[in-house]
């Protein structure tokens, strides 16, 4: 029996299974065993696959990527965004390679990548697909693009993501497990675990080889959240939703649409509607802001701001801009929201906010 045989198999055995509260920790000990299996069957299929892989050379301050199926419109969209030249066509598979490019905007430069159409069984390795997907780990932001005739294709989407273990706009969970040499599985939690007992945890726990460990678990979380934290190589990217060619159709069909796809963005790529908006929406979902430098008896520079994370402090700008800075480094000084007045000195681990002007006093 080969690992999709055995996945399948132990699939049909937690559909036969009533959940409750009797069955919970056989249910997760089954889950923990097909997310291992899924794992082993992934790096298989990956130390066997030939040919040319995809490359990526990142730039600018954070990169997004297009994900889709073929012909939804994704080169189209990459051109109205960037500056790339990708190929345009009426048919499938038009994009064969990676294509870059680069957003600007707000200041920031933003890498925007068009990657091939994925297809049903791409994380699998259907159509290169696990080597496509594997580019949207690595990302700042997922950019799911979606056919207005075919929005069915976001839950394939979605289930090929999780399936090459990226998690898109899921929080990590926080899990610590310290093993011992004695004692068995003791369990503690911050809150009160509602979905999760003692006995499920355990059961978890031991599938992957820990019988003796101490597991802190801070907030409340699923079965799939404690095996995803167990498995330690999910990417948790955030990720947004396109509908597009909505100049097709009508109002009414949008919004029953939002009944099922709540939080999509309507566009047409090919009608440059409503491209502006989804700009300033990429922007703010990949928590960048602006901070404008001031040197010695100089004036701030408002032409180029330093893009950085939101939730940054001086002392992560320092880093940005020379590791000098960050040895040297003595005191700043704030303009803008971040402070309680004009010119206040600060320290290293004070946090910037967007449009701050920052003056940084080194050590001679």
């Amino acid at each position: 029996m080969d690992i999709d045989d055995k996945i399948k198999k132990i699939e049909e055995e937690i559909q036969k299974t009533p959940y409750n509260k009797n069955t919970s920790h056989h249910i997760g000990k089954l889950k923990a065993k097909i997310s291992k299996l899924k794992e082993e069957s992934l790096q298989r299929k990956s130390s066997g696959t030939k040919g040319k892989g995809f490359h990526v050379k990142k730039s600018g301050d954070s990169t997004a990527v297009l994900v889709g199926f073929p012909s939804v419109g994704k080169s189209t969209l990459l051109n109205e965004l960037t500056n790339a030249k990708s190929k345009v066509g009426a048919y499938q598979f038009t994009t064969l390679d990676i294509i870059p490019g680069i957003m600007e905007y707000r200041g920031a430069k933003i890498q925007i990548f068009d990657i091939p159409g994925i297809i049903t069984g791409a994380s699998g390795g259907k159509g290169r697909g696990r080597e496509i997907l594997s580019v949207a780990r690595t990302a700042d932001l997922i950019i799911i693009v979606l056919d207005v005739f075919n929005p069915q294709h976001l839950d394939i989407i979605l289930r090929e993501l999780r399936d090459i273990g990226i998690r898109p706009n899921e929080k990590e969970p926080d899990v610590t497990v310290r093993r011992k040499k004695l004692g068995g599985v003791q369990v503690s939690s911050t809150t009160e675990l509602t979905q999760l007992d003692e006995e499920t945890i355990r059961s978890i726990i031991n599938e992957y080889g820990m019988h003796n460990a101490e597991v802190l678990i801070r907030g409340d979380i699923s079965m799939d959240q404690l095996i995803d934290s167990l498995e330690s190589n999910r990417a948790y990217v955030p990720a947004i939703v396109l509908l597009n060619k909505v100049d097709l159709v009508d109002n009414s069909y949008l919004e029953e649409l939002r009944k099922t796809i709540p939080d999509f963005i309507p566009i047409s790529a090919d009608k440059k509607q409503n491209i502006d908006y989804l700009k300033d929406q990429i922007f703010e979902k990949l928590d960048l802001i602006r901070i404008y430098l001031k040197p010695q008896g100089k004036k701030a520079d408002y032409e180029e701001p330093l893009i950085i994370k939101k939730g940054s402090s001086v002392l992560d700008v320092c880093g940005k801009l020379h590791r000098e800075f960050v040895k040297k480094f003595r005191h700043g000084k704030i303009w803008g929201s971040s402070v309680k007045f004009p010119g206040q000195k600060i320290g290293p681990d004070h946090v910037l906010e967007d449009k701050d002007v920052l003056r940084i006093i080194l050590r001679k």
